[in-house]
C-alpha cells in the first residue's frame, strides 16, 4: 500500500490503497490539504509533490487550465485530480489565520 506523507501537516503519514485519490485520502484521514470544490475547478487543493511524482497518474486537462506549465514541471498537482500508484510526499501553501480555506486559491491562467 502506498504511503502519503503530508509534509505541511507535521509530516503525518498514512497508508492508502493503490489508485487512491490524493484529496479523498487527505479528507478521510485528516491530511490537511485545503479544498473547496473537489472537482478541479477552483485550484484550492494545489499542492507540491515533493517526492514520488513518478508515483502519480498523468496530469489532467483541468490541471493544465489552472496550473502553469512551469508549476506542472516543478511537481505541482491538484489533489482532487491526482491518483497514486506509490509513495508520495506532498506540501501546500497554508492559508493565513482567520482567512478562509480558499485563501491560497489558484487563479486560472487567463486571469493571472
Amino acid at each position: 500500500m502506498p504511503d502519503i506523507t503530508f509534509i505541511t501537516n507535521g509530516g503525518k503519514v498514512i497508508s492508502v490503497p493503490e489508485d487512491s485519490n490524493l484529496l479523498r485520502m487527505s479528507l478521510r484521514e485528516k491530511g490537511g490539504i485545503p479544498f473547496k470544490c473537489g472537482g478541479g475547478l477552483c485550484g484550492t487543493c494545489k499542492c507540491l509533490v515533493e517526492e514520488g511524482l513518478e508515483n502519480t497518474d498523468a496530469v489532467k486537462k483541468k490541471e493544465e487550465k489552472l496550473l502553469t506549465k512551469e508549476e506542472i514541471e516543478q511537481g505541482y498537482r491538484l489533489a482532487c485530480q491526482t491518483f497514486l500508484k506509490g509513495d508520495v510526499k506532498v506540501s501546500w501553501e497554508e492559508s493565513t489565520k482567520g482567512g478562509n480555506a480558499g485563501a491560497g486559491q489558484v487563479k486560472p491562467k487567463a486571469e493571472a
